[in-house]
């Protein structure tokens, strides 16, 4: 029997063996009352690498677009009969199917580009994530309320314990967990100094077209560099160490205009209780009056209510 690492990489090859949709479809969270950082980084580098790519796509939010999710990840993308989640597997099957960044690379630069990518999701995925789920203020008082915003009560209370479990579990394999916000800040600002140095003069990472690296990293720093400054101090330090990098955010704005300058084809549904509506609210900007009210539950109710019937 096939380990499921061989299984997915035979399904996606199988499948990029599909001839082209007219249609791409990215599904992904509410974006104003729902998405949180790291999945809103996700989505944007997976908007950057598919626009890269000259390819027509939809998005289309989703309330439960993570549970959706082969992977149980977003964003993921709908492309004929096939459901491909992560920037990762969507950039393995976008390549098989004759379409990548990287072809013109040499061996030795894919390679370092590698590294780089693996750089950025061993780095700014964790740091997002600690943002979201480990510091208490951020906790409380924005990824509980937006990430069981759109379900019904006590059903919010289980999912985001379920989520923030998960999410331990991740840091804690990583050694995240424990660290303090200062060392998270250094974190991030060693790998920032690491990428801005590679970006040296050029206008991308490999030189004068961008890779899929370059699409990845604009996710990231597009999503931590637009904040809103009312949200708690905690969160600002992560901002105040991005916006030491001058190179990294010209090279996010670069991206913005040259590729997604154009507005994205977003997909207005109505999910069982919740309709999306246009609005100018964006990422962690937002009134209180925009998120459902949710009735108090403590952890430790919470655990009686479910873990002890």
């Amino acid at each position: 029997m096939p380990s499921p690492l061989l299984a997915d990489f035979i399904n996606l090859e199988l499948e990029a063996q599909e001839l082209w949709p007219q249609q791409i479809t990215l599904y992904q969270p509410h974006e104003v009352e729902q998405i949180l950082l790291p999945d809103n980084a996700n989505c944007l580098a997976v908007q950057a690498f598919l626009k890269m790519c000259d390819l027509d796509f939809q998005v289309e939010p989703r309330r439960n677009a993570e549970y959706m999710s082969p992977s149980g990840r977003v964003p993921f993308i709908k492309c004929g009969a096939f459901l491909i989640p992560e920037f990762d597997n969507i950039v393995t099957f976008i390549g098989n199917k004759g379409k990548s960044l990287s072809d013109h690379l040499s061996p030795e630069c894919k390679t370092d580009m590698r590294v780089y990518m693996s750089l950025v999701n061993t780095v700014l995925v964790n740091a997002e994530l600690y943002i979201c789920w480990v510091d208490e203020s951020t906790l409380n008082e924005v990824t509980k309320v937006r990430h069981g915003s759109v379900y019904p009560w006590p059903l919010n209370h289980f999912l985001n314990w379920q989520k923030r479990n998960e999410v331990i579990k991740r840091l804690s394999i990583f050694g995240w967990y424990n660290k303090t916000i200062e060392e998270v800040c250094i974190d991030v600002k060693n790998c920032c100094t690491a990428l801005s140095d590679r970006l040296e003069g050029n206008d991308y990472f490999s030189g004068e077209t961008p890779t899929e690296l370059d699409a990845l990293m604009y996710g990231h720093i597009n999503a931590l560099s637009s904040i809103n400054p009312s949200l708690p101090p905690t969160v600002q330090e992560i901002v105040t160490t991005i916006l030491e990098f001058p190179k990294l955010l010209k090279h996010a704005s670069r991206i913005e205009q040259n590729y997604l300058n154009s507005t994205v084809i977003e997909i207005p549904t109505c999910d069982s209780e919740i309709c999306t509506s246009p609005s100018e609210e964006t990422l962690w900007n937002y009134s209180e009056s925009s998120i459902e009210s949710l009735p108090p539950l403590s952890e430790d109710s919470f655990e009686l209510l479910f873990l002890n019937p």
